[in-house]
């Protein structure tokens, strides 16, 4: 099983110095005209400020003074803006990384749980019991442009089907210590019964192939009426055998076998009859493969299951049993997360400028407080729960938030903007339920803004 570790497409990696320098380039493209636009309002602001305006007097255009009182007001909040860019641009590539970082983190440990798992499954193919019988049969030749019909006969081949078997199989499970694959150690006895149901017909072949996909076969034994029966030909796993007609005999086939960590018996399409198959997995995370056993019983870290048929049936899907991974959930929570953190912190400035007048040091340490609590949380989530995480780092995050009002009214002013703007939209990010979580701080979001702003709740300004 091949996994390719890769990015997510299309994201910026800071790990990556191609990435790096491109997008470092662009960067000082943009700041080169934001530069040049920001000097030529100056240069205009002047022009007109020099024009209009003689020393000692005043602007006596209104329009024209309030428009340079807007832009005035504009430049003085323009730091802010600078400083907001500056931390959602740097933002954006920290959580693209960490984004990057976390995914090839779970792909990773996905492909160590299905490595566990990998390779050829062990799989054992019910023994056929095949007979000859001539049949006629006609070729056709071309003799100096004449059609010749020459009738002949030929040995064609049929299957006869087993009136009974009787399987036991005992299965153990190791680690491999190079590769941390699980193998199984299988011991294989199973026991047929073979009744000749034909007439006139009386010399057969049992047809019993070695298992496929072992790793190791050992003891491969078929016995008939308790006396072994001995391989002529190498690969050859066809035993000949007469039996007359109405009488009945018995096979056994034995081994030891290791392979991979499936286990399952190949019926084909041969209609089975008393058929009855146990399995006992001495290790943990069993499961059934194929149709449902009809006898499950469950003793500690052992596992019994039966499929016991009386009659005759068809199985079209091979029975057996495999060891279930560890379910791997929450898979690419961390990443979307990751992605969206930059408008979450966006949405979180803009509630707590709209509450409180913040200078650019209480911005920054915002900033710090929010992508440091992140930083946290995308490590800590790799050995504990990250809504746990989240729900311990809060806290702090509030804590750390509670000096930014001057006075009591404004610290819980900063502390309600916190938690409706930080707290519950990454914690709605991490839970089942997003919609629900996410709809509840928008609706916290909103009803402080109303109420600050319709029904004059207290602030500091």
């Amino acid at each position: 099983m091949d996994i390719v570790l890769s990015n997510i497409p299309n994201l910026p990696d800071l790990t990556h110095p191609n990435e790096l320098i491109e997008w470092g380039s662009e960067m000082m493209k943009a700041g080169i005209n934001l530069a040049i636009l920001l000097t030529a309002l100056g240069v205009i602001w002047s022009l007109i400020n020099g024009s209009v305006k003689k020393p000692g007097d005043s602007i006596s255009v209104p329009m024209l003074k309030t428009a340079l009182e807007q832009y005035l007001n504009w430049i003085q909040t323009l730091p802010h803006f600078i400083l907001i860019v500056l931390l959602l641009t740097s933002s954006f590539f920290l959580c693209s990384t960490l984004a990057n970082r976390y995914h090839h983190w779970e792909q990773q440990r996905i492909t160590q749980i299905a490595t566990t798992v990998a390779g050829e499954r062990l799989e054992q193919t019910a023994p056929r019991i095949r007979y000859e019988i001539e049949e006629p049969f006609t070729d056709y030749r071309y003799v100096d442009g004449k059609t010749i019909e020459i009738k002949s006969t030929h040995l064609v081949s049929h299957w006869m089907t087993l009136a009974g078997s009787q399987i036991e199989v005992n299965i153990n499970q190791t680690t491999s210590p190079d590769t941390k694959q699980w193998i199984y150690s299988v011991d294989f006895a199973g026991d047929y019964q073979v009744k000749n149901q034909l007439k006139g017909i009386s010399e057969f072949f049992f047809e019993v192939p070695p298992p496929y996909g072992y790793l190791l076969l050992q003891n491969f034994q078929v016995e008939q009426n308790g006396k072994p029966l001995v391989q002529v030909n190498p690969g050859d796993y066809g035993f000949p055998f007469k039996l007359a007609p109405g009488e009945t005999t018995n096979f056994k086939v034995s081994y030891q076998a290791q392979g991979a960590p499936r286990w399952v018996y190949q019926p084909g399409e041969q209609l089975l009859s008393n058929f009855r198959l146990n399995v006992l997995a001495q290790f943990p995370n069993a499961e059934f493969a194929g149709a449902v056993p009809t006898v499950t019983k469950e003793g500690g870290n052992n596992l019994q299951l039966s499929w016991v048929y009386e009659g005759n049936i068809s199985v079209r899907n091979p029975l057996g049993i495999f060891t279930a991974t560890s379910p791997i959930l929450n898979t690419g929570v961390l990443p979307r997360l990751l992605l969206l953190a930059p408008g979450i912190f966006l949405w979180w400035l803009i509630l707590l400028y709209l509450s409180l007048p913040l200078t650019l040091r209480d911005v920054v340490i915002v900033a710090g407080l929010f992508f440091a609590g992140l930083l946290t949380l995308t490590y800590s989530s790799r050995f504990m729960d990250a809504k746990l995480a989240w729900i311990l780092i809060s806290p702090v995050l509030l804590f750390g938030v509670w000096g930014l009002g001057k006075n009591r009214q404004a610290s819980w002013v900063t502390m309600i903007c916190t938690i409706s703007g930080a707290i519950l939209p990454i914690l709605g990010l991490l839970v089942p339920y997003s919609g629900i979580t996410l709809s509840l701080a928008a609706l916290l979001s909103g009803i402080w803004l109303a109420l600050q702003h319709w029904h004059g709740v207290a602030q500091e300004k």
